[in-house]
C-alpha cells in the first residue's frame, strides 16, 4: 500500500514556532520506519514544500497519517479535509501530541482514525488491518466510529519500551534535511533518547503522556543510531535530556570513544546541572555546545505557583557554571499575563544582569491536557489554536492588549547586553547573520501586532 504522512504547516496568525527554528518531522520518522518495510511511504513536510494537492495526485495514497500540536490543530483539520476531498478513498488517521491529550477535536467527518499516544504499533496494525480489508475497531490506542457513526474514545496504549522502537526512518526526509536549524545550528538532525519527566509543572503535559514515568533508551542503542547520523548538529528531542546522570555519563563516555564527531543541543534543568557540573563538562568535552534551560521567571512565588521544582538560585548557578565551561545557553523564560509596566521594568533589568547572550520570553499558556489549563480554562479570552503559540496571550492581561505586546517585544530589545548579542554573532557563520537577522526583525514586528489578532474577539 501507499502511506502518505503529513508534518503539517503552522497557520499564518501564529507567531515564532516555525520561523524561528525548524526540527525535523522525528514522530512521523518513527511512524513511517515502523511500515516501511513492507509499504511505500512517503513524508511531506508541507513547511518545507507546501503543495500538497501535486503530492496527492503524483502519488495516490492508501492511508493518510497527519500529526499534530495544538498549534497546528486547524490546519491539520484543513489537511484532512482536503485529502478527503481530493483522495476520497484514502483513510485518514490523525495523531501527535494534541490527538493524545485532547482527541475530540479530530472527532470529524474528515478523519477516520485517531491515535492517542506512542503511534508506531497503532499504526502498524491499522495498515495491516486495511491492507487485510478487515474491520479497524477495538485497535489499542484508536478511537474509531461505531456502526452509528458515534466515535469511541479508546484509552492511549501504555508507555512503550523505547528501545523496542524501530529507527527513524531519515532518509524519508532527505530532501529537507538541509533546512532543519535552530539558529546557527544548521543543517541540524534530531535524536530521541528519552521520554518523560519527573517533574510535575503546571504548564506541561509531558509528564503526563509518560504516565509521570521517565523512560530511557539504552545508551549503546543511541551512539548506535548517532552514528548513523549526517548531519554535524544535533538535537535531543527531550523533555530533561541530564537528569539520569549515570546514565548520561556512560553515553557521553561511548560517544568518546566511538570517536563520534558532533554538535549537540539538548534540555536539562538548572537544578540537575548545579547538582552534577562535571556531567556537564564531560558532555562539554564530547561536543555539547549548547542547553536549553527553563529559567521560567524571576522570582520564587512564581516558581512556586506552576510546581516548577527549582528555585532562582538553582538558575543563577546553573548559569555560571555553564558560562564557566563556555557552553552556550539557551534562556527560555516565561511572562505572566498579569505583569504590570513595573513588572516588565523589573524583569528586563533582571534578565540583563544575567548577561545572557541569548533568550526567549514565552507568555504563559494553558495547554489543553495541562494542569494549568484545568486551573483557568474559565477565564479564557481567547481559545482560537492558532494563537497557542506561546506567543498570543490566551488569559487576561492587567495592560491593554497593545501594550502588553509592546513590553513583551522591548523584553527581546532590552535583556541581553550588546556586548553579549555580539558573543552570539561571533558564532554564526557570516553568510547566516542576514537570514537570522530578518527572522529576529520580523518576530518582533508581528509580535508587537499580536493584538491585531484578537481585535475582533477578544479587545472590548
Amino acid at each position: 500500500m501507499k502511506i502518505l504522512l503529513l508534518q503539517p504547516a503552522k497557520a499564518a496568525s501564529a507567531i515564532g514556532g516555525d520561523d524561528i527554528s525548524l526540527f525535523e518531522p522525528l514522530a512521523l520518522e518513527y511512524v513511517a520506519a515502523g511500515v516501511a518495510g513492507s509499504h511505500e511511504v512517503r513524508i511531506l513536510d508541507l513547511r518545507v514544500e507546501p503543495d500538497l494537492a501535486a503530492a496527492l495526485d503524483a502519488f495516490r495514497p492508501d492511508v493518510v497519517g497527519v500529526t499534530a500540536y495544538t498549534v497546528h490543530v486547524n490546519p491539520a483539520l484543513a489537511l484532512c479535509r482536503a485529502v478527503k476531498d481530493r483522495a476520497p478513498g484514502a483513510l485518514v488517521v490523525a495523531g501527535g501530541h494534541h490527538a493524545t491529550v485532547w482527541p475530540r477535536d479530530f472527532a470529524v467527518e474528515a478523519v477516520d482514525l485517531v491515535v492517542r499516544g506512542e503511534g508506531v504499533a497503532a499504526f502498524q496494525e491499522i495498515v495491516a488491518r486495511k491492507e487485510a480489508g478487515e474491520g479497524l475497531e477495538g485497535i489499542a490506542g484508536v478511537c474509531h466510529r461505531d456502526g452509528g457513526g458515534d466515535w469511541v474514545m479508546s484509552d492511549p496504549r501504555p508507555a512503550v519500551d523505547l528501545d523496542s522502537l524501530p529507527l527513524p526512518a531519515r532518509h524519508l526526509t532527505a530532501p529537507y534535511r538541509g533546512g532543519y536549524f535552530s539558529e546557527w545550528m544548521r543543517p541540524l538532525a534530531s535524536i530521541c533518547t528519552s521520554k518523560g519527566c519527573p517533574h510535575r509543572c503546571t504548564f506541561c503535559a509531558q509528564w503526563k503522556l509518560s504516565g509521570g514515568r521517565y523512560l530511557r533508551r539504552d545508551p549503546e542503542a543511541i551512539v548506535a543510531e548517532l552514528a548513523t547520523i549526517a548531519e554535524p548538529y544535533v538535537f535531543f528531542a527531550d523533555d530533561e535530556s541530564l537528569y539520569d546522570v549515570a546514565r548520561m555519563r556512560r553515553l557521553a563516555e561511548l560517544i568518546r570513544a566511538a570517536g563520534i564527531k558532533k554538535k549537540y543541543f539538548l534540555y536539562a534543568r538548572s537544578e540537575t546541572i548545579v547538582k552534577a557540573p562535571d556531567l556537564l563538562e564531560l558532555w562539554r568535552d564530547v561536543g555539547l555546545e549548547r542547553v536549553f534551560v527553563g529559567l521560567e521567571f524571576f522570582r520564587e512565588t512564581d516558581m512556586d505557583s506552576v510546581r516548577k521544582g527549582s528555585t532562582v538560585a538553582d538558575n543563577e548557578q546553573a548559569i555560571r557554571l555553564m558560562r564557566s565551561m563556555g557552553i552556550e545557553i539557551y534562556a527560555s523564560f516565561i511572562v505572566r499575563p498579569e505583569y504590570t509596566r513595573e513588572d516588565f521594568a523589573e524583569f528586563r533589568r533582571y534578565v540583563r544582569g544575567l548577561k545572557l547572550n541569548f533568550a526567549t520570553f514565552s507568555v504563559l499558556t494553558p495547554l489543553p491536557g495541562t494542569d494549568l489549563y484545568q486551573e483557568v480554562q474559565d477565564r479564557m479570552i481567547d481559545r482560537d489554536y492558532d494563537h497557542v503559540d506561546f506567543t498570543h496571550t490566551l488569559l487576561p492581561t492587567a495592560l491593554p492588549l497593545k501594550d502588553f505586546y509592546e513590553e513583551c517585544a522591548r523584553l527581546y530589545e532590552g535583556s541581553i547586553p550588546m556586548a553579549n548579542q555580539l558573543a552570539l554573532l561571533r558564532k554564526i557563520p557570516l553568510r547566516d547573520v542576514p537570514r537570522l537577522s530578518a527572522i529576529g526583525k520580523q518576530f518582533r514586528r508581528r509580535l508587537r501586532e499580536a493584538y491585531r489578532d484578537q481585535e475582533a474577539t477578544v479587545l472590548p
